[in-house]
């Protein structure tokens, strides 16, 4: 999408203390690069989207100064979308900044899985006339944010435990003006009874979560862009990258209705111990059904069924994860 021209983004890293004011921007495509070709692809566009005779003129000294003070935050590392202070996402320009989590373009993946699921399958829709939505760990919303914006009828409670990630989605559903639909709880799912505060919206239709899924020792080869920048807790799974999914995959049968579903992007390493993981665990009454890869081949979303009735109960009884072990 296009941003109108003048668009005023602040970068935050150490040094910069001037506003850059940058021209007309086209986010789209250049969100499906890695981060080393992100930056100089938008520069390339970037000039190439100045008029000709803007192309000529001398760049006065502040401008110089706001050019070397970004490319001395590229320089350092800083992601380009925490440069910019804001990124696309499904059409959307979603506001950014650091360390909350920078959605990925596999992440779109997951919503157009579900936005597909949901046309397609009636049953998803709830009362309301579109389903209800628990997202676990929103981040900047973007997930919560897409699907609101495209499904009109729906409406979203969205979970994190960062106050940087709340107060962001709360930014950028304020925004685009989507806040009506929106509740935006500070959650740690991994805490005893955290069900418990959810359960009065319940049931839910979907659970959808981008959930930190990095294997623990995998953790020290990210790029410097990531380990740098960004929230650990939003990356680090623990030592399978399963500690999150297995506290989602425990909290949803008591949120979920009848047959509600679970849409989760995962390590491509995760799909076989999510289904033995589920199979240790026929008390939670969810099953496997579908494995989606990503634009690189990749087995990295699942979708899971709820088989039973509602599961609400006291809030004494916390159905976290049991002993039974993630499959090495």
């Amino acid at each position: 999408m296009s941003l109108e021209p003048k668009h005023v983004c602040q970068a935050r890293c150490p040094g910069m203390t001037k506003v850059a004011s940058v021209g007309p921007i086209g986010f789209a495509h250049i969100r499906n690069l890695d981060q080393r070709s992100q930056p100089l692809t938008f520069t390339v566009e970037q000039f190439q989207s100045l008029r000709p005779v803007l192309r000529m003129q001398p760049l006065t000294p502040w401008q110089l100064q706001c050019i070397q003070e970004l490319s001395s935050c590229r320089l350092q590392r800083m992601p380009v979308q925490y440069i910019l202070g804001e990124w696309d996402f499904q059409g959307l320009s979603l506001k950014m900044a650091p360390p909350v989590f920078i959605p990925r373009p596999e992440t779109e993946e997951l919503v157009e899985w579900v936005l597909e699921e949901v046309a397609q399958k009636p049953g998803m829709v709830g009362a309301q006339g579109g389903p209800l939505i628990l997202e676990v760990g929103c981040g900047s919303g973007a997930i919560s944010l897409s699907l609101l914006s495209q499904l009109p009828q729906s409406q979203v409670i969205a979970v994190d435990k960062g106050e940087a990630a709340i107060a962001l989605t709360h930014e950028n559903a304020w925004r685009l003006q989507l806040q009506d639909r929106i509740r935006i709880v500070p959650l740690d799912v991994t805490s005893e009874g955290s069900w418990a505060h959810l359960q009065p919206w319940g049931p839910m239709d979907l659970v959808v979560s981008n959930p930190p899924y990095v294997f623990h020792q995998d953790m020290e080869q990210l790029a410097p862009e990531i380990c740098s920048y960004e929230d650990p807790a939003a990356l680090d799974g623990g030592e399978k990258g399963m500690d999150i999914i297995m506290h989602v995959l425990a909290l949803a049968p008591r949120l979920l209705k009848d047959s509600g579903s679970i849409f989760l992007e995962v390590d491509p390493r995760h799909p076989e111990l999510v289904g033995s993981w589920l199979q240790s665990r026929p008390d939670l009454s969810l099953d496997l059904v579908s494995v989606r890869r990503d634009f690189c081949g990749r087995p990295r979303f699942l979708h899971i069924r709820r088989s039973g009735p509602w599961g609400g109960c006291p809030g004494d009884s916390w159905p976290g994860p049991q002993p039974a072990r993630v499959p090495r």
